[in-house]
């Protein structure tokens, strides 16, 4: 079969789509696909998850550092965004407005109490990362003081 015109010579070796998805598939010079932006051992690979989940245990550690005995049966927890769904009586919640910034989940027949940090609503309140490393080891301060039945300043050693 002879092709006699381009589009015949395209559709014969192969049928290449043409269009942002052919772009995107392209290797120009036979290079191969390109490797990450940056090496995983340096901090600017991990994803802003990953940053958050860090500045967290950060700031839980001087807290757990001094009343790890009181927090044996506590867990901490990362969660994306707040369900809408929950029951606002679903334990002490610390909001911004109306948007839920943290909650403490009671224990339960078959669970441990909870504090649950929401990234996405603690991201937006803070201007760059030391205010939001601020905001998180605050909220986790108010928290860990209500889990307690302590005042915050107790907790944070004021």
């Amino acid at each position: 079969m002879r092709a006699t015109n381009l589009y015949d010579v395209v559709m014969a070796r192969g049928s290449r789509r043409h269009g942002p998805q052919s772009r995107r598939r392209r290797d120009r010079h036979g290079r191969g696909l390109r490797g990450p932006l940056y090496p995983a051992t340096l901090p600017a690979a991990r994803s802003r998850a990953e940053r958050f989940d860090a500045l967290v245990l950060e700031a839980l550690e001087p807290i757990e550092a001094r009343w790890r005995i009181e927090l044996t049966q506590l867990d901490v927890a990362v969660d994306d965004v707040p369900d809408v769904q929950a029951a606002s009586d679903d334990g002490d919640v610390v909001e911004d407005g109306n948007v839920p910034l943290a909650r403490l989940l009671p224990a339960g027949a078959d669970r441990r109490a909870r504090i649950v940090l929401y990234r996405r609503p603690l991201e937006a309140r803070a201007k760059d990362g030391a205010d939001l490393a601020d905001l998180v080891h605050d909220v986790l301060v108010e928290q860990v003081a209500n889990y307690l039945g302590l005042d915050p300043d107790v907790i944070d050693g004021e």
